[in-house]
């Protein structure tokens, strides 16, 4: 499609592309393009199941996405659904799916809600984790347990080896260290008697089946919620060596760190009991938001494509990355990667992954004209933080330093929250019809990991504004 493109139209064309990439990995919808029923036939991915009594039908749906996940497997059950329990975050709330008014909670008595912590779990967690293995302790050969997992049910669904203040502690110096998702899951695994297969442990010899949208670059099923139906060859070793690698020790009091120590020692089930059916089917995950993305972006006639979604680093250090594709792309281009990075934290500013990166981003591409970098989480949540990411030309730097605002600054505080804070708070007073930097578009109620998209303009264009 030949569409005339404009710089000053970026901020439209971003909404669009972060749109169509949100919906294309829509929780409910993902669940019923996998799962449908015929009577007492339940199929799942390429799997069938007969749904005949006395035998049981269980469902846990746990994650940022869990409980538009339970409505629409809800829907499909129908009568042959005997109990559900949902855990999920407290902005469920925020989705425009009250959870009090859902038609199936409030006909349905077997459902059972917790409304855990996230990023680091809370005693909510841990009650979640307990009702989870009382429930599936009681389950027969006769039973199918189905599976709703999605982003930070990690942190939702709880039963530590330590006692949970230790738990918050480890949760946070990890997150804090710059480890990677899957080096946090390993830990997570060894320490946590729900991860690394201990809901189908739990589950067996029922049978289970996992419908599972993916926020874990790779879709390593063992990562994924750090696999709490998924079975691994890990031990305490790995993740202790993970602990080593980002000298954890040093970042916890003596005391914690020797109840972790043992509890890392303490003799794993050698023989683990495992269901006698255990399916695995991936529902969403990154790739087809980018796809949906790319999508709509040649809709929009840009020549698009996707250069991985596979990205992964120091989120600062992906934004020089960013900046630089963004300096080489020809006009007309929009580039998408997919992945998630991390952040090391060295200051004590506010921020999350995806404002770090495009504030890096803005630094390195300062002074060059009809370039637009976003980056946004695709749960819609960046950090401790209001914001899904950031959007952020090469004026973005120049605008600032004309403020007195010191992009670095702020970078080097992993402050980026408040720079862009006080960016559109300079706008606003000067009453300037510019975008916002900030990308707020609320929880969303999925989580594939994050898009950074950058986008190019045909110079003349500039000079008809």
């Amino acid at each position: 499609m030949n569409q005339v493109l404009r710089f000053q139209d970026y901020p439209e064309h971003a909404a669009a592309l972060i749109d169509a990439a949100v919906a294309a990995v829509e929780p409910g919808t993902a669940v019923s393009g996998n799962m449908q029923r015929d009577g007492r036939s339940l199929t799942i991915g390429h799997e069938i199941y007969n749904v005949t009594e006395p035998g049981r039908v269980i469902l846990i749906s746990v994650g940022k996405a869990a409980v538009p996940m339970a409505l629409a497997a809800a829907e499909i059950l129908g009568d042959t659904l005997t109990k559900a329990l949902i855990v999920t975050k407290k902005s469920a709330r925020n989705w425009g799916l009250e959870i009090e008014s859902a038609p199936f909670i409030i006909h349905h008595s077997s459902f059972q809600i917790f409304e855990s912590g996230h990023p680091v779990p809370n005693e909510a967690s841990v009650q979640a984790g307990t009702a989870v293995l009382d429930l599936l302790t009681q389950t027969t050969g006769s039973d199918l347990v189905i599976f709703l997992i999605s982003g930070g049910a990690s942190a939702l669904l709880a039963q530590p080896l330590v006692p949970l203040a230790d738990w918050q502690r480890l949760t946070q110096a990890l997150l804090a260290s710059g480890c990677t998702i899957d080096e946090l899951n390993c830990v997570r695994r060894q320490l946590d008697e729900v991860k690394g297969g201990g809901l189908a442990r739990a589950a067996a010899p029922a049978a289970c089946a996992s419908l599972i949208l993916s926020d874990v670059i790779g879709n390593s099923l063992a990562a994924i919620g750090s696999g709490p139906t998924v079975f691994t060859k890990e031990t305490p070793a790995h993740a202790l060596a993970v602990l080593k690698r980002y000298r954890i020790e040093e970042r916890l009091e003596t005391a914690v760190w020797q109840r972790i120590l043992a509890a890392l020692d303490t003799p794993p089930d050698a023989n683990p009991t495992a269901p006698p059916h255990n399916q695995h089917l991936i529902i969403g995950d990154v790739g087809q938001a980018a796809a949906a993305a790319m999508t709509k972006a040649a809709r929009l006639g840009f020549i698009a494509q996707i250069l991985t979604t596979h990205l992964e680093g120091e989120a600062r250090e992906i934004g020089k990355v960013a900046a630089a594709l963004a300096k080489d792309a020809p006009p007309g281009r929009c580039l998408i990667l997919g992945g998630e990075t991390t952040v090391t934290l060295q200051g004590q500013g506010k921020g999350g992954r995806n404002q770090e990166l495009a504030l890096a981003a803005a630094i390195a591409l300062e002074g060059w004209p009809d370039r637009a970098i976003i980056s946004f989480a695709t749960d819609g949540e960046d950090g401790p933080t209001d914001a899904a990411g950031g959007m952020v030309t090469g004026e973005t730097a120049v605008f600032a330093a004309s403020r007195q605002l010191n992009p670095t600054t702020h970078l080097d505080n992993n402050d980026s929250y408040t720079f862009f804070q006080q960016l559109e708070t300079k706008i606003e007073a000067e009453a300037m019809s510019l975008p916002h930097h900030h990308i707020r578009i609320g929880p969303t109620g999925t989580n594939v990991n994050d898009l950074l998209i950058i986008l190019t303009y045909p110079k003349q264009m500039r000079n008809d504004e």
